[in-house]
């Protein structure tokens, strides 16, 4: 929204409440703009399918709290100088979204993707500030001041927000977590330097927090390829090298290797993270030595008839109920040593499998 110079006061009671006018009138029309720039920024970021999001909020700023930091940030430089002023064109975050997602680089990603919807006015870098002051921690994040690319102000949807331009934060979980811990330590500047010390020493342990949550990742990304890169067993079982010194430590089942076996047997299957390392688990407490070539065995050996078993299942339920991958898995296992994996089974579902094993199925 454009005004002209002579607009503009140097007389703090008159452009009070002018700005409080503008606030009461404009409040609607902001939240009405908060919630389509939510919407619009949460499908951008979805249809980009490669950023998880923790979270996507926003917030009209409270008219005291812009009033408390125009006073606070601007009021007396600008009349020390005599530059008449209007308050709303120094609150640029009265329309402030929060973007919080799971990895530190996943910052940039987000902020390549919607800079190419939206015009950029200011950049603030919390997280380079931070980290170019030495033996100084505290909160990180990117805040953008953005407004709608030129390409969105001609829809017909957004051209009732075109003059608001809003402040996006990106952060990560961990520090959102900071971030709202860190409001709550009242004193943090003019202390005892033991508390201070302690202050930032609790900094320090989210930062590092949030390094290994992003070295865990990657560093699970690389067991994945690893075991999507091994040798097929039944090529490995033509070889002279002992199954240890292909799999690693003593050749255990991980989580990694289950899932390459479960996409080889379940190609159109999907794996959810969570569940496979759950059953995989499940599975390593009842054969603590199971090793990943013994359990491609199993399922080599036996999914046949289980599959053979799941269509007369599926057949005697009308079609009803069905077996899922991971029950198949079960089965398998349940043929490869019934006492051993008795407890992957129910009662009654052993019993169904047993006595159509004792048909001669």
């Amino acid at each position: 929204m454009e005004l002209t110079q002579c607009s503009r006061t140097l007389d703090y009671e008159i452009e009070k409440r002018r700005f409080g006018k503008f606030y009461a009138e404009q409040f609607q029309r902001l939240e009405e703009a908060k919630t389509a720039f939510c919407a619009l920024i949460n499908a951008l970021l979805t249809h980009s399918q490669t950023i998880p999001i923790s979270k996507i909020e926003g917030r009209i700023k409270d008219r005291e709290e812009c009033m408390h930091k125009f006073n606070l940030k601007y009021r007396k430089a600008l009349e020390a100088d005599e530059i008449p002023y209007m308050i709303k064109e120094h609150i640029s975050d009265l329309i402030g979204i929060r973007v919080v997602c799971l990895y530190e680089d996943d910052i940039d990603v987000i902020r390549t993707v919607l800079e190419q919807h939206f015009d950029t006015i200011e950049v603030t870098n919390k997280s380079a500030q931070m980290e170019s002051t030495e033996g100084s921690f505290g909160y990180k994040g990117l805040h953008l001041d953005l407004r709608l690319g030129s390409a969105r102000q001609e829809m017909p949807e957004y051209k009732s927000f075109v003059d608001f331009n809003f402040e996006l934060q990106i952060r990560t979980i961990i520090q959102d977590s900071w971030s709202v811990l860190d409001h709550k330590i009242k004193y943090k500047k003019s202390i005892p330097t033991p508390l201070k010390r302690r202050i930032n020493t609790l900094a320090a342990l989210f930062e590092l927090a949030d390094r290994e949550f992003r070295e865990i990742r990657s560093a699970t990304e690389d067991e994945i390829k690893k075991a999507e890169a091994m040798e097929d067993d039944a090529q490995l079982l033509q070889t002279n090298m002992h199954p240890h010194k292909v799999y690693g430590a003593g050749g255990e089942l991980t989580a990694f290797g289950f899932l390459k076996i479960a996409k080889h047997f379940f190609s159109n299957d999907d794996f959810e993270p969570h569940k496979v390392d759950g059953f995989t688990q499940e599975i390593v407490s009842l054969a603590p030595n199971m090793t990943r070539m013994q359990f491609n065995e199993a399922m080599k050996n036996h999914i046949a008839k289980v599959k053979v078993y799941k269509a007369h299942y599926e057949k005697e339920n009308g079609g009803i109920k069905s077996m899922n991958p991971y029950t198949l898995i079960r089965h398998c296992l349940y043929l490869t040593d019934a006492s051993l994996y008795a407890s992957l089974l129910t009662r009654s579902t052993k019993e169904n499998f047993d006595q159509w094993l004792k048909q001669g199925m």
